[in-house]
């Protein structure tokens, strides 16, 4: 059985340091989901107890062709803690992260409590807000290289986050046109429909996951749908945004030169 304590505080530190580890997999075995998420739980309980506040969750492997590829038939989800918060249009220090890449993605913040199994318009009705956002991912493993025991005991590779202008929650969000940019050019172009054909679907799917964990999303939270196309390597860049169609646009600039 996986020590999930020393586990959690070796990915803390690598985090906070800014250093790759060797994946857990291969040097403790294979990782089961439930060790796993267990983990990924202890972990974030070492940024809480310094201070950081839960705000919101993130969804990982949305893409149908993604869960495929991987093997999977579910989604897979992490934490978001106030100390991920990257405000829209500022800059972030390179220096905190390892290796990391951007996706953008569909963001909604919650008006009410919402957890456990859900319907499409019960998820709906929850949310206060849609917004066009950016997740910064960095995995805290060498090379990026990972099983998914390892990716989830990593928080789902989540860093940090930006979410732009705060929109009715009756803006639709199902098809929407995005191109992003890594210096002025457009590395990566999709749609917000590639978030299981729907990013409310993922909506749906966070109450669940989180629910099956007892942690009900709450009121004010910010939950990331996951991304819309592949992700994008950060490296030297200067700055990153994102045009999202009728959602408007979202960026965020870098300080710091590359190692």
């Amino acid at each position: 059985m996986a020590d999930i304590a020393a586990i959690a505080a070796r990915l803390d530190a690598a985090a906070r340091e800014a250093r790759a580890i060797a994946q857990i997999t291969g040097q403790e075995g294979e990782l089961s989901l439930a060790d796993a998420y267990a983990i990924q739980r202890a972990a974030i309980a070492h940024r809480l107890a310094r201070g950081a506040a839960l705000v919101g969750v993130k969804m990982g492997f949305t893409s149908e062709a993604k869960m495929v590829q991987m093997g999977l038939t579910d989604q897979i989800w992490g934490r978001l803690t106030s100390d991920m918060v990257v405000a829209n249009g500022a800059a972030i220090d390179r220096a905190r992260f390892i290796h990391p890449r951007v996706e953008p993605e569909v963001a909604v913040r919650l008006k009410a409590p919402l957890a456990g199994e859900v319907t499409r318009e019960e998820a709906l009705a929850a949310v206060d807000a849609v917004a066009a956002a950016l997740e910064i991912i960095d995995s805290r493993y060498e090379n990026f290289r990972f099983a998914l025991g390892d990716v989830v005991a990593d928080n789902a590779s989540s860093s940090a986050f930006v979410v732009g202008p705060w929109l009715s929650a009756t803006t639709d969000v199902a098809d929407v046109a995005m191109a992003m940019r890594v210096d002025d050019v457009v590395v990566e172009t999709g749609s917000s429909a590639a978030i299981l054909g729907d990013p409310i679907r993922s909506l749906v799917a966070a109450a669940r996951l989180a629910g099956a964990a007892g942690l009900t999303l709450q009121p004010g939270w910010t939950i990331m749908l996951g991304g819309a196309t592949a992700a994008a390597a950060i490296g030297s860049a200067r700055a990153v945004s994102l045009d999202a169609a009728h959602l408007g646009r979202v960026g965020f600039t870098i300080a710091g030169e590359a190692a």
